[in-house]
Parts: C-alpha cells; structure tokens; sequence
C-alpha cells in the first residue's frame, strides 16, 4: 500500500533544467595546438640532432690564457712539509695519550682489519681475552679521545669496527707505534 501512495516517477525535490550551450565563446584552450618546435627559447627546433659541438659559450669570447698548473715554489713546498709535520704531531699527540691496553685495542682492530677486513668486539675480546663489554668500554674510550674508529652496525646486530680510511692513508700502524714512541 505504501507504494502505491509513493509512485516513484514523481519526485520530492524537483530540479530546475538549465540550459548549458556546448559551445562557449569564451573558453580558449591552454595549447592551441602541439609545436615540433619549443616556443619558448624563440622557435629552435627540438627534434633535430647535431653533429656539432654545442657546450661552448658563444656569447662571452674566451681568453688565450691557460690553465697551466705552476711548479710548486720551494716556499710552497716548506709550508705543505710543515703542514705534514704538524700532522704528524698531532697524530703523535693523541696516540701519546693512550693507556697501553688502548694501544694495543687500536693496534688489534688495526690488524684484524688488515686480516678479514673488519674487527668485532667477539673476535677482539677472545683475541685479547677480555670480555667484550670491556673492549665496548675501551672502543668507546679510544673514540671521545679522538682516535679515528668507525662503528657500522651489520644486519642490526653484529657491529663491526674499522680504522678510519683517512688516518691508513697518512700513516700505516708501524708508523703510527714509531710516532708514538718518540
């Protein structure tokens, strides 16, 4: 009986029609139409190549003067000698500093590395038959002392410890003990 009170051809909220025309006069297209050639720098084609050479400035001549290196001056030589030395003491510097059971932790790791390319704090620890949080304990020492050990934690258990890259280039372990020893 409901159904029959509410057919459902009538509606309860008519609509107003509105009459949209298809066609608006003023409507323009963003691109009126797609170029083979870029308005922006001027209409050069973009869809040529070359065979010439186009990473030259052609705007600003060039000077005739070379990029020529200079031999070093013997006073460049003495400053970059005196900037070596001073790297070395401070190397020596922070090494001198160290208590002999870091030294031997830095020579260890240093040596491991050398071995099976990197030092962990089990293999270090059964090495030097100490527990490993004591050599966690002596690691962390050696780096507030400013002696170059990385850390890098592998598959977010085992980490591993390297000497920095930097300090092997400037000075090998024997240099490192000889500078020490002075």
């Amino acid at each position: 009986k409901y159904y029959l009170d509410n057919p459902t051809h009538e509606e309860k909220f008519p609509t107003n029609q509105t009459d949209i025309p298809a066609d608006i006069s003023g409507f323009k297209p963003l691109n009126t139409q797609i170029l083979s050639i870029s308005t922006g720098n001027k209409g050069v084609p973009t869809d040529r190549q070359t065979n010439r050479q186009t990473n030259r400035q052609t705007h600003f001549p060039q000077n005739n003067v070379k990029n020529e290196v200079k031999p070093a001056s013997f006073e460049e030589a003495i400053e970059i000698l005196n900037s070596l030395d001073s790297i070395k003491k401070e190397i020596r510097l922070k090494f001198k500093r160290l208590t002999e059971q870091e030294i031997l932790i830095f020579s260890t790791i240093y040596q491991l590395e050398e071995e099976i390319g990197y030092a962990d704090y089990k293999t270090l620890s059964s090495k030097l038959s100490l527990s490993e949080s004591s050599i966690r304990d002596y690691v962390g020492k050696l780096i507030k002392k400013g002696i170059p050990i990385e850390k890098v934690k592998v598959n977010n258990k085992s980490v591993h410890l390297f000497i920095s890259e930097n300090l092997k280039k400037i000075a090998s372990l024997s240099t490192i003990l000889k500078l020490r020893d002075l």
